[in-house]
């Protein structure tokens, strides 16, 4: 494809929603109403022979239930065909070896979501710069906060619209996820410099140009200390709960009240992972980061009863710190991020970044002493340095000695030798 041709992009985008309290009744119905259906289409599918199990004779198993059972009728004919089809589509993931097979949602452990199909029946309108409305189907016209330009009104057309959203509800409430298809000019290649980035728990992201992003903790110190006694409160009222016995309304409040703690914290991660990664991505054309495994990371080290783990809490701490940080998802922001500015995303082996000098490429024993000092215990070199950034510059350099791995087949092209050539001598 030439450059200066336009590509058709797809992608979402989540807002939050204002609802007023019957609105908000409304919508809980409709989720319900769309779990139970579920649930309705599973227990079909369990009891039906394997040649019957086809889409015509659900749809009108679907058709039947909504008559007979009064309250699935709150839900609309469009989004119980959308249950339908992500149903059978849930199985088709699990016979091509993507996912497991589909169970039953539980009312409390299953996120409520309802599905609306059609972009032309929300018509979008934006009243100001900072709300904008949109007609959900039963429930009516609802107002939700406006953070991005989106194709509607008579900017809106066949190749630039809405085709569809789906309302979502988490610890924070309501929020509607608009799904967009553009068409974009194709960007040209990005002409920026090379850069290695080394992600830690310390310091969140390093780069080999010796650039460094940083955060603070998610929580303020009046918001931890609530979600302490919460913790606490909850931990006390669980004690008194019987084996087998229902969780009463203010222990479920009182996991409300933490769960909201918990969404805002990662919501306001998310923002800083978006700002990051957006910097990042317009101003280096090629990044290279590291091919981390990180579920084998953040194992628990507890062990056996024969064979008990050492460290424990102190390995208990060090997980739930690299979780926090959630790599993986930078990482899935700087790819498409990105392939949307015309640059590119390269991965190189992990192993031994952290303890190779990037100014000899000797790994000498010893050279890691502390966490954010690496000094080079070669006798030959003596360097020293940041270690985030001394592991930045051995991520870029492996990628410029050919080491990336290789995308269709998600391996390594890796010499085997102790030695790699000096970043210093490139």
């Amino acid at each position: 494809m030439s450059q200066g041709t336009t590509v058709k992009q797809q992608f979402g985008h989540r807002a939050r929603l204002a609802l007023s309290r019957p609105e908000v009744l409304k919508t809980d119905s409709q989720a319900h109403a769309a779990r139970t259906l579920w649930n309705l289409l599973h227990a079909w599918w369990r009891i039906m022979p394997k040649e019957k199990r086809t889409l015509a004779n659900a749809d009108a198993a679907i058709r039947q239930a909504r008559k007979d059972i009064d309250f699935l009728a709150v839900l609309p004919a469009q989004a119980a065909q959308a249950v339908l089809k992500t149903y059978f589509q849930a199985w088709k993931n699990c016979w091509d070896g993507r996912a497991g097979a589909p169970n039953f949602k539980d009312r409390f452990r299953t996120m409520m979501s309802v599905d609306v199909p059609q972009g032309r029946d929300l018509n979008i309108t934006r009243v100001h710069r900072r709300w904008g409305t949109a007609n959900i189907p039963k429930v009516g016209r609802v107002r939700f906060r406006w953070t991005k330009d989106l194709p509607v009104g008579k900017h809106a057309n066949t190749e630039n619209r809405i085709t569809g959203a789906r309302l979502i509800k988490d610890a924070l409430g309501w929020h509607i996820a608009f799904r967009v298809q553009t068409l974009e000019v194709k960007p040209e290649p990005h002409q920026g410099p090379e850069v290695g980035i080394d992600l830690g728990v310390t310091v969140p992201i390093a780069l080999s140009d010796g650039e460094t992003y940083e955060h603070g903790e998610w929580l303020t110190g009046k918001e931890k200390a609530k979600l302490l006694r919460l913790e606490q409160r909850a931990a006390q009222r669980k004690q008194y709960r019987k084996p087998g016995e229902r969780a009463s309304r203010r222990l479920h409040h009182t996991y409300d009240q933490i769960a909201g703690l918990r969404a805002k914290a990662k919501r306001r991660a998310l923002d800083w992972q978006h700002q990051t990664t957006t910097a990042i991505a317009r101003t280096y054309g090629t990044v290279v980061v590291e091919a981390l495994t990180i579920t084998n990371m953040v194992k628990s080290a507890k062990g056996t009863i024969e064979e008990p783990g050492k460290n424990v809490t102190r390995k208990s701490g060090l997980n739930r710190s690299i979780s926090g940080e959630a790599w993986g998802r930078t990482v899935t922001m700087l790819t498409y991020k990105t392939a949307r500015h015309g640059g590119t995303l390269h991965k190189v082996p992990a192993p031994n970044t952290s303890r190779r000098c990037s100014a000899c490429g000797f790994i000498t024993p010893g050279s890691r002493e502390s966490q954010a000092v690496f000094v080079c215990k070669n006798p030959d070199c003596g360097w020293s340095g940041n270690a985030d950034w001394n592991a930045a510059r051995n991520v870029l350099h492996l990628y410029r000695m050919g080491h990336a791995l290789i995308p269709a087949a998600g391996r390594a092209v890796v010499r085997r030798s102790k030695r790699v050539k000096p970043a210093a001598a490139r």
